[in-house]
Order: C-alpha cells, then structure tokens, then sequence
C-alpha cells in the first residue's frame, strides 16, 4: 500500500513538473512568436531605422550658457542676454545627431516671442561648430534665419530663400539624404531646398539659435504631431526614387548574366540547366564569363564536384566529403583553422553524437523487448519509431 500510495504521490509529482515544463515552453513560445510578429510588421528600412537613435532633447552641455537659457524639460530656449555684439549668439544643439541611415530626417520649432528683433535661426551644424554664432555663419554649417528670410551656408553673407518669421509661427528643417539637399518649412508648407555642400560630411546635430532679448522658441524632435505633413513628403520622395529606378532601361542579356552567373556560383546545377532550357538564350557563353571575369568552363565542371561534397555531408559522411576536399579543392583545407574546415570538424562531431544515440537506444529496446517478452514484430516497430525519432 506504501509503494502503490508512493509510486501514486511521484506520478503526481512528475505530472505536477511535466505540467510546469510545458507552461514554461508554451510561455517562451508564445514569447518569441510576439517578437516574430512584432518584427514581421515592419519594413526592412524601418527596422533599420528604429536602430539609429534620433534626437530626443536639446544638449545643455554643449551650448552657448552664458546667453541662453534651456528650460528643465531641455525642449524650450529663451535668450537672457542684452545682444551688444555680434557674437553674444545663444546656440544650442540637440543631444544626438541627425540619423543617417534613412531617406531623410526632421524637426521643427515653435516661435513663442521673437523677442526685441527676431534673430532666430534654425539648421544644422557639426560637431566642432563655435557655439557664439548662427548657423550658418560658419562652414560646416546651414541656417534659415528668421529676421531676413535668408539662408546662409558656411559665410557670412546669406541667399535670398524664403519668407521671415515671428511670433506664433511653426518652422522645421529637415535633410533629404537621397537628394543631399537641406529643406525648410514654415506652418505646414515647404519654404524651399538648397544642396547639401560636399564638404558638409559627418554628423550634423538639429540647431537653434537665439539673438535678442526675450526671444522664446520650443522644439519638436516628433514627441508631437508636426504642423508639417513628413510622412507625405517622404512618400513623394520615395516616389521620385521608383520612377527614376523604373526609367532605367537594361538589355535582357544582362538580367540573364545576372541570374545564370547567380545559380552558377552557388551551384546550383538543377536550377541552372533548368534556366537554360526556360530561356533559349542566343548569347555566347564565352561573352558571360567576360562580362563576369571568370571562366565558365570551369565553373560548370565544378558544379558535379560541388554537388557530390553537398551530397557526402547531407549524408553525414564528413571523412569522405573531408577526402574529396583535399583531391579537389586543397587550398579550402589546407589550413585545419579555416572557417571550412571547422564547421566541417563541427558536423563530424555531430554526427559521431547521433551514432552513439542511435546504438544506445537500438540497446535500450533490445533490453525491453528481452524483459517484456515482445515478438519480433513489435520490436521493429519500435526500432523503425525510434529511427524515425532519431533521424
């Protein structure tokens, strides 16, 4: 009674931990199939963009301190100086740089008081930009500034751009990556464009400036909604891109060299014969191998070798494909540290472990089937699920 109550309180132990098991794996299942969605909804270029951090505040560190004040939620500038001299600039620039890896990026300000004369400016500078002048009085720099309308781009003297702007009004500026142009907006609309100066390289930090008294203005890095559609101008833009892609005319020869050069590399000689069947193409082969510098004769040839290796390591024989490597291709396994070489020690080892499984349960049911008395026939079934397990 002891035994039986015992072996009942273990098989409910054993359940109760097979239970907790299996709610374990079906929890990080369900885990990992959440991320898999999460990353299936996005984009290739959003998710490559998600990894680029963007501007989120303003750099308190990195300014002008002595004429500019940054507020505690470090997204308001207010100019606390006199403005006696053309250098008391109040600069700030945004805690990280514009990202690169997109089509394009943006921010925008909000004039709350344009202050005694309205000196606010708004572009983008670099790193070692001074931070008592506006942007684009420097090179290395661009700036629309709100006084004149000018823009000015690494000299002192500016270029007739857009309109000025005051008290009330909204005003981004953004860089499209894909043209190299800088673009400025004003209350929704788009001002203008200007190319992006080659020597404008590197990094290029969102900035703002303020140069007289009471001058007031907040910023948005896209905590909130911009007065200025950017989703849409990015769709034009990507628009601009597929039809100038689409205008591309290209020979079909090429698309063909392509695709044949493709299966021919990797090796796949099915595909390939395959190909060439489907496309009763008229171009010489000799023209492929110079179009891709190689020569095709040898490729194909190889392409029955290659095969074989594929078929001994598909079949765990690693000492033959081993063999086969040194006869035909000795400088892949000429050093035993190679790549090649130890992924190919890795499979052998693989499959020495999946022998010794398969002999240790082949002895496993030969002892149940000794114990319990089985006939031979449910011996090979059990032999042929346990192949079947095993493989």
């Amino acid at each position: 009674m002891n035994s039986s109550n015992s072996n009942s309180n273990n098989g409910q132990s054993n359940s109760g931990k097979s239970s907790n098991f299996d709610n374990l794996n079906q929890d990080l299942g369900l885990h990992f199939l959440e991320l898999a969605r999460i990353g299936s909804s996005k984009t290739p270029v959003e998710m490559e963009e998600d990894e680029e951090e963007a501007p989120k505040e303003l750099n308190t560190i990195n300014s002008s301190g002595g004429f500019l004040v940054v507020a505690p939620d470090k997204l308001s500038v207010k100019y606390t100086s006199v403005s006696l001299h053309g250098h008391d600039v109040g600069v700030v620039q945004a805690d990280k740089p514009a990202p690169m890896r997109r089509l394009l990026y943006y921010f925008e300000i909000y004039v709350k008081d344009a202050g005694a004369k309205g000196q606010i400016a708004i572009g983008f500078t670099n790193e070692g930009f001074k931070m008592r002048r506006q942007p684009g009085w420097e090179v290395n720099s661009c700036g629309y500034h709100g006084d004149d309308g000018l823009l000015y781009r690494g000299q002192g003297k500016g270029d007739a751009f857009g309109p000025t702007y005051t008290t009330g009004d909204t005003v981004g500026g953004g860089i499209n990556y894909a043209s190299q142009e800088f673009f400025f907006t004003k209350n929704g609309a788009i001002v203008g464009t200007v190319s992006k100066e080659k020597e404008m390289k590197g990094h290029l930090f969102p900035t703002i400036a303020v140069h007289s008294q009471n001058e007031e203005v907040h910023v948005n890095f896209g905590q909130k909604k911009f007065a200025f559609d950017v989703k849409e101008y990015e769709a034009q833009e990507r628009l601009k891109q597929q039809m100038t892609i689409e205008k591309i005319s290209l020979p079909p020869n090429i698309s063909y060299g392509l695709v044949r050069s493709y299966l021919l590399h990797y090796g796949y000689e099915d595909t390939l014969n395959s190909f060439d069947l489907a496309s009763k193409s008229t171009i010489p082969p000799i023209c492929i191998a110079q179009e891709n510098g190689f020569d095709e004769q040898d490729v194909v040839y190889a392409l029955n070798q290659r095969k074989t290796i594929r078929q001994l390591i598909r079949n765990g024989e690693i000492d033959a494909a081993m063999n086969k490597l040194r006869d035909w291709y000795p400088q892949i396994v000429q050093d035993d540290k190679s790549v090649a070489c130890f992924l190919l020690h890795c499979q052998k080892f693989i499959e020495l472990i999946r022998d010794a499984i398969f002999v240790c349960r082949l002895e496993h049911w030969k002892r149940l089937s000794s114990m319990e008395g089985l006939n031979y026939i449910n011996f090979l079934g059990r032999l042929k699920l346990m192949i079947h397990l095993t493989i």
